[in-house]
């Protein structure tokens, strides 16, 4: 395996990516992403990859566009140093909002981002928890859609008593992803009902199911600005929860989140380390970050020897 795999990253996440290299027990892949003056990226392979099976480690997450610029151009300088076969492994896929037209003269970037990633080398995507399901069908290559569930299930089942938890929805988008936790947990099920008004807005309407008493935790995707997630605390505390926790795969964390998310009613927000939260993390102590290297690591090693993937879930 060490003779033939290797592991790049970019800028976005070069810790996780050597936690999944610890995992292996390869070393991470020399490779130097520089700017020229004008903002230009350029990368240098600093190592022989012909004839390798090469995976490439970027989230992108914000600065979004320069996150992707840079797998792309990284993809490019691989594929023309002839690596065998390039497998972008994207923790956290930008642009997967923007999956369908929601109204007249709007773009599907979610599209886009797809072709992009697959004219510039990619033979297979490794993601997780995408925003959207159906964002697989953008691809005409292998994309691997993982998730987080064995990670968060096995907190929540360590640190919680099922016969006094609800799980929650914030909206009714997410009903099945809660259910499939609760399900798995042993314990009941909420959804609450939101009515968005713009982007990055929204209101919450009505509670569904019984929360009276009970320890609640909301569970989505991903947190950006925290609207939905804040909103939804303070309906579950004014219709009689005990507690309130809140989990998440990707934690954006963009504009006032991290300020609506110490204001709330929220007592503890899980998240993952798919985006690197640098300096967010010490302007809260609400946040338990919980780590997928191994999962990811376990991936990779599966797809290098042509073995199942969907195993890891069932």
């Amino acid at each position: 395996m060490e003779n033939k795999i290797k592991i790049f990253c970019g800028n976005s996440n070069p810790i996780l990516a050597g936690k999944i290299c610890e995992c292996l027990n390869l070393p991470l892949g020399s490779a130097r992403v520089k700017n020229f003056s004008d903002g230009e990226i350029i990368v240098e392979i600093g190592e022989n990859v012909r004839g390798r099976d090469v995976y490439v480690v970027q989230s992108t997450c914000c600065p979004t566009n320069n996150n992707l610029m840079e797998l792309l151009i990284m993809m490019d300088a691989l594929k023309r140093a002839s690596a065998a076969t390039i497998t972008a492994v994207i923790p956290y896929y930008g642009y997967a909002r923007q999956d369908r037209k929601v109204a007249p003269r709007t773009p599907i970037t979610a599209k886009l981002v797809a072709d992009l990633l697959t004219t510039a080398g990619a033979d297979r995507v490794v993601t997780l928890d995408l925003h959207a399901g159906q964002i697989q069908g953008f691809f005409n290559i292998p994309v691997d859609n993982l998730y987080a569930a064995p990670v968060i299930l096995d907190y929540l089942r360590s640190n919680f008593d099922p016969g006094n938890v609800v799980m929650v929805s914030p909206d009714a988008g997410g009903t099945e992803r809660a259910r499939a936790y609760a399900k798995r947990i042993g314990c009941t099920l909420a959804v609450i009902d939101k009515r968005r008004s713009g982007a990055n807005v929204s209101e919450v309407m009505h509670l569904i199911g019984d929360v009276q008493g009970k320890v609640a935790i909301i569970l989505d995707d991903m947190v950006d600005t925290a609207g939905t997630l804040t909103q939804a605390a303070k309906a579950l505390k004014e219709h009689g929860a005990k507690s309130i926790f809140a989990c998440a795969t990707h934690g954006v964390l963009s504009g006032p989140a991290i300020e609506r998310i110490n204001a709330s009613e929220i007592e503890e927000m899980v998240i993952t380390d798919t985006i690197p939260l640098g300096e967010k993390v010490g302007m809260t102590g609400k946040i338990k970050i919980l780590p997928v290297a191994k999962l990811l690591a376990e991936a990779i090693k599966r797809i290098h020897h042509d073995e199942s993937v969907s195993s890891l879930f069932v």
